[in-house]
């Protein structure tokens, strides 16, 4: 019906291209148009304003040999003021901007090792809208935004990357165990020593304090006893002593067999040797 009273209805943000006798005649806005088609007008196509978004992924490889794919998202939209040329001189665009990002990112790959292509992505990104943006522009496109959204190494390449980083994780944590356990080991044998050193420290004054004890009994039973000697006293502390260390060996359930000489005789002689071990001692 529009057609045949003349009128062409654009939507927005689209325009449509009018051509009399088929020569390119103007750029019709969204909105309503007289279109008369008795005299050669028509309208020839429609062409969207709206950004558009075109994903490629391009195999390359990189410097150190491993093949990797790259996709890259393309965000273009026609110019109004150059739709003419937008619709006009090319016949595929897509194709058209998919040639010039394998140019690039073919160019750009090959020179970086795997690690530095990932870390350079926005640099990759740059140089492939650089190039789109001095292309297109002349066919009434703009580049709005280039972006590398994804690299893809092979299985085989992914799978050795996680190995070493996992090796490298495995390696720090065996380096952080073996450092705990050496401290952990310091502070036991710190530990172990402070011990042995008050232990030292309590058997020197146990023995202080029983050298102290023999020689103040002793002296009060010389004083108190009239006619008995030093030595006599110190014996007969010295057997009493002997006999209660016995009777607790034979009394404790957990002891050991101790064999020791035993008899009228070999008491003489135990005295003999404790007196004279405490007196060294005592002397030192």
């Amino acid at each position: 019906m529009g057609n045949l009273l003349c009128c062409v209805k654009v939507d927005q943000s689209t325009v449509a291209i009018r051509e009399r006798f088929g020569k390119f005649d103007d750029v019709l806005e969204p909105g309503c148009h007289c279109l008369p088609w008795f005299l050669g007008s028509q309208i020839s196509g429609h062409l969207s304003l709206r950004l558009q978004q075109l994903d490629v992924r391009c195999e390359t490889k990189t410097k150190d040999n491993v093949f990797v794919n790259v996709v890259a998202s393309i965000q273009y939209r026609a110019l109004a003021n150059k739709a003419g040329d937008a619709f006009y001189k090319l016949s595929n665009t897509q194709s058209q901007i998919k040639a010039y990002v394998f140019d690039v990112i073919r160019a750009s790959v090959p020179k970086l090792n795997l690690d530095d292509v990932f870390e350079q992505k926005t640099e990759i990104a740059k140089a492939v809208e650089d190039e789109l943006e001095k292309a297109m522009s002349a066919y009434g496109y703009e580049i709005v935004q280039t972006l590398i959204v994804d690299i893809e190494p092979d299985e085989h390449v992914k799978r050795a990357m996680n190995e070493i980083n996992a090796a490298a994780r495995l390696r720090v944590a065996a380096n952080e165990k073996a450092e705990a356990e050496k401290i952990v080991q310091i502070k036991r044998a710190e530990g172990e020593a402070e011990a042995k050193y008050l232990a030292g420290l309590g058997i020197a004054r146990q023995r202080q304090a029983i050298v102290d004890g023999l020689r103040d009994s002793v002296i009060g039973f010389s004083e108190n006893v009239p006619g008995t000697s030093a030595k006599d006293v110190m014996d007969m502390v010295l057997i009493t002593q002997y006999f209660d260390t016995m009777k607790e060996i034979g009394a404790s359930s957990k002891s050991s067999s101790v064999f020791i000489p035993h008899g009228p005789g070999a008491v003489r002689d135990i005295a003999s040797q404790i007196r004279d071990g405490l007196l060294q001692a005592n002397q030192l």
